[in-house]
């Protein structure tokens, strides 16, 4: 009886185990501020703990002194650090991607395609006669030498 009712719930528990979908951005960055805030409530703790241990310490010299009984030195130790007021910057949303932010897109529609020009040589101008190649608008393209020598061979 035990077994089948196990086996039961097992089955009946199958799609509860369903992968959830991913969190939304807005999710992550509610979830990173309630994080921060709970780092600096951690730090606001042992703030006000530090505050009691040296009123506590402070108060049990003080009546140690007063009853007569002997009083070590006091030991050194670092002040207590005030972590101030809670201050959180999402710094999440505001470094979009570029494509993002529309950064590549342009305002407006193009008229015609950027890159047509018919100013080679011997391409037609708006004269109707050929254009020489020494008064193209376009410059000339020069090919780099190889810097390899060919008759030294590769290394890999």
């Amino acid at each position: 009886m035990k077994k089948s009712l196990f086996v039961a719930l097992l089955v009946a528990a199958t799609p509860v185990m369903a992968k959830l979908p991913a969190p939304t951005p807005e999710v992550k960055a509610k979830s990173a501020e309630t994080a921060a805030r709970q780092a600096w409530q951690a730090k606001v703790d042992g703030y006000q703990l530090c505050q009691s241990q040296d009123k506590v310490a402070a108060a049990y010299r003080a009546s140690a002194q007063a009853a007569g009984k002997p009083v070590g030195p006091v030991v050194a130790t670092p002040p207590c650090s005030d972590p101030g007021e809670f201050k959180y910057v999402n710094t999440d949303l505001d470094q979009r991607p570029l494509e993002a932010a529309g950064a590549h897109s342009p305002a407006t529609p193009a008229a015609s395609p950027h890159n047509t020009r018919e100013t080679d040589a011997g391409s037609k101008t708006s004269g109707g006669d050929t254009a020489p190649a020494a008064q193209s608008s376009q410059p000339a393209t020069v090919k780099e030498p190889s810097t390899r020598n060919s008759a030294e061979p590769s290394k890999k």
